[in-house]
């Protein structure tokens, strides 16, 4: 049982969490803050990246990265410290691979115990980006490293709970996203589930639209990059064509990026297509269904309808089903006359 003192302190992360969405997206223009760290999402050929920790899943992981061309330049690890890992050197703390390996990001492999820790350290040190696939977080540590984040401008976290960030234009991938279906392209992905995600990417690559940069923003309550912020890379890269975006129930960060969308995109004379589905149509109030922010209260706020809505009140257009999102969007590079029909 969650004591009243605990709830409150829940509900008043949550609100600081909206809170700062909602300035976010009334602040597009605005570099300063946390908000300027948005930039670091943008990888390159040259993004340096290391591991913390040197575990069996990671190192598998790590493998897959290094094989689509990641450029992989260390590890952290206290008892590890001195050795190799993967034929890169292996330092015994975050600052101290800061000052010798200096990544441009970090992915966080270690235990769900540690791993609101190994945030803090990458935040104290200064790196630029940091991309967490751990699941089931505890809420209050995440409130603790929002607040962090929050507090600096320096370094970005994008998870917990995510897949990770890939730009197949860059051939560079930090995380667990399976290696065969992405392509170089010109289309901006962005999802809160990495499942889903894949689905809509094999899609997309068989029908001949590759990506330039996959954004996982993770599915817990708190995390570090929301919608909005993928969003703004996408809408600001020239590269960027077209815009696939999954959600699901739960909170309202898809609400918070149609809006988003409806001032900063649909209001240009030429603006950029963007598809999107929302997982959990059928849900029951009050029920998880599988991420620990897939939920809609007893009062009905979070549900699938009402994100739909707002979504294509906006512009967006949404896919039916899951199965239909890389046809659709088709169609619509198809109408911008940004595709040849087939």
């Amino acid at each position: 049982m969650i004591g009243s003192s605990s709830k409150s302190a829940a509900a008043a992360a949550m609100r600081a969490t909206s809170a700062a969405a909602t300035a976010c997206r009334n602040t597009f223009t605005v570099n300063a803050g946390y908000e300027s760290t948005i930039q670091n999402l943008k990888l390159t050929a040259n993004t340096r990246v290391m591991c913390q920790g040197t575990g069996k899943q990671g190192t598998a992981q790590m493998l897959e990265a290094i094989k689509f061309g990641t450029n992989f330049v260390g590890s952290v690890s206290a008892r590890k410290a001195g050795t190799a890992h993967l034929e890169r050197p292996v330092v015994g703390s975050v600052r101290e691979a800061a000052e010798v390996l200096r990544p441009d990001a970090t992915v966080v492999y270690v235990p769900l115990a540690g791993a609101a820790d190994a945030f803090m350290e990458a935040i104290e040190a200064e790196i630029p980006l940091i991309v967490s696939v751990t699941e089931g977080i505890p809420f209050m540590d995440m409130a603790r490293v929002k607040a962090a984040l929050l507090s600096q401008n320096k370094s970005r976290l994008v998870g917990p709970n995510s897949p990770g960030i890939v730009s197949p234009l860059a051939g560079c991938k930090i995380g667990i996203m399976p290696n065969r279906i992405y392509s170089p392209g010109n289309i901006g992905v962005v999802s809160r589930s990495g499942t889903l995600s894949y689905e809509a990417v094999q899609q997309l690559t068989q029908l001949g639209m590759g990506q330039t940069l996959c954004v996982g923003v993770g599915g817990d309550p708190i995390n570090g990059t929301n919608f909005i912020d993928a969003l703004k890379i996408f809408l600001d890269d020239d590269k960027t064509e077209g815009i696939v975006m999954i959600g699901e129930i739960g909170g309202s960060a898809e609400e918070e990026a149609a809006e988003f969308l409806k001032q900063y995109n649909f209001s240009r004379e030429k603006p950029k297509p963007v598809v999107s589905f929302i997982a959990g149509l059928t849900a029951p109030p009050d029920r998880r269904m599988g991420h620990a922010g897939a939920i809609v209260s007893h009062t009905g706020k979070g549900n699938a309808p009402d994100k739909i809505n707002a979504l294509r009140n906006a512009g967006v257009v949404m896919a039916r089903a899951l199965p239909f999102v890389g046809v659709t969007l088709q169609q619509e590079m198809i109408k911008a006359g940004l595709m040849e029909k087939q």
